[in-house]
């Protein structure tokens, strides 16, 4: 009797996170059902597949055999799908969560469910709301399937796939900068920059921005590592952010795409303009082994045809 593929996807999952409850998880079963469903296929091959203890989860020599076939198979077994898909009325449902952070999920991808519905009625996608370093965490994880997210991609385990490229703009309200102008580095004392976190992730677009200069060309290139301001306030979010700053509590890096009407009606306007700020992509991002990258990269053609909201 041949393997099921539902067997092999347990085997695979254990195989990348060598931790029997998580792999469970990532396959939607229970961890009682998922030990019985490795033991029956260890019981099928004839050979154990893991070494198992109170502490840890190794894979035997014919586990390791095993798994790049097993990959292979799941593939194989995509790829039906993706053939299937050219009769999509009969095409059995395919449920995929794509993760996303706040805002460019209620602004841009929740307005493409009822296409992507349209074009795939096969396509049962479900919605995650993270934040950018959660998102990638938890695709790793296999918690959930792929993720639309603009975060530096290191993780050899994850790839993806690029959408839109993603503008920043240094920006605060008008008033606090009739108030208080910034237009030289040593101003920058009298303002409080606003991000996400410690780490200043939006600022850091602004920080290691090429050359530049600042207002009448007095600033030379670098400012951004010159700034020294009074007190930086961490929201968490971007859209958080985008409303404290137009509300004149601080200053802050954000997505052009986020604060045009902002700037068209001149509720927030550019700090330094003459700097070019680093640019960054949206990406889908999703599993290097992931036997679905087909689905992930037809959600990624419809999405690269949504101009970003």
């Amino acid at each position: 009797m041949l393997p099921a593929i539902d067997s092999l996807r347990c085997f695979a999952a254990a195989a990348k996170l060598l931790h029997f409850r998580s792999a469970a998880r990532s396959v939607a079963l229970t961890p009682a059902a998922f030990g019985q469903r490795i033991k029956q296929l260890e019981e099928q091959l004839g050979v154990p597949l893991f070494h198992r203890t109170t502490r840890s989860v190794q894979l035997t020599e014919a586990g390791l055999a095993l798994l790049p076939v097993a990959e292979r198979t799941l593939l194989a077994a995509a790829e039906c799908v993706r053939v299937a898909a050219a009769g999509e009325r009969g095409l059995s449902p395919v449920d995929v969560v794509l993760g996303t952070r706040h805002e460019l999920g209620h602004s841009w991808i929740l307005p493409q469910l009822d296409p992507l519905a349209k074009e795939h009625p096969w396509l049962r996608l479900h919605l995650y709301f993270g934040s950018g370093s959660d998102l990638l965490l938890r695709v790793r994880t296999m918690e959930i399937d792929c993720a639309v997210t603009s975060t530096p991609l290191t993780d050899p385990k994850l790839d993806s796939v690029p959408l839109h490229r993603e503008d920043y703009v240094f920006v605060g309200a008008r008033r606090l900068l009739a108030a208080k102008p910034l237009a030289r580095a040593e101003h920058a004392e009298a303002h409080t920059l606003l991000d996400i976190d410690p780490s200043l992730p939006l600022f850091r677009y602004f920080r290691d921005a090429p050359g530049g200069r600042g207002a009448k060309d007095k600033e030379p290139p670098a400012v951004g590592n010159r700034l020294r301001f009074g007190a930086v306030l961490r929201l968490g979010t971007i859209e958080a952010i985008r409303t404290r700053a137009v509300a004149g509590v601080g200053v802050a890096v954000l997505p052009e795409y986020l604060v045009r009407e902002d700037l068209a009606k001149k509720r927030l306007v550019r700090v330094f303009p003459r700097v070019q700020l680093q640019p960054d992509w949206f990406r889908l991002v999703f599993r290097t082994d992931d036997p679905r990258r087909s689905i992930y990269e037809r959600i990624a053609e419809h999405m690269i045809a949504v101009p970003l909201a």
